[in-house]
């Protein structure tokens, strides 16, 4: 589990405002160990590479709490992108339902 410390630091160095501390602590406190875990990761990793995060810390926690979505391609869509059936670039081979090998991907 990340100390609500941790990713406050990173929140206010992101040029969030020390107004809503209180409220982002209490939302925090709020999470489970696996869903802080999945937002501090996901800011910081955001933060690090350049992309996007919210200037409302409140609002910044809320959209990386939520889990990774999920992309899946069937074999023929995965063979035409890729030309080939090698798994690469994060994408998996499944075979959920017995029938069709599908390629999935967490996003």
């Amino acid at each position: 589990m990340n100390d609500f410390q941790q990713l406050w630091a990173l929140l206010r160095q992101h040029g969030s405002s020390a107004k809503r501390e209180t409220e982002c602590a209490a939302l925090w406190a709020s999470y489970t160990p696996e869903v802080q875990q999945r937002v501090y990761h996901a800011i910081r990793t955001k933060l690090e590479q350049g992309k996007f995060v919210h200037y409302d810390p409140l609002r910044a926690m809320e959209e990386n709490a939520r889990p990774p979505r999920q992309q899946t391609l069937s074999y023929a869509e995965y063979y035409k992108q890729f030309g080939t059936t090698k798994e690469r670039d994060g994408w998996q081979m499944a075979n959920p339902t017995g029938n069709k090998v599908i390629y999935v991907k967490a996003g």
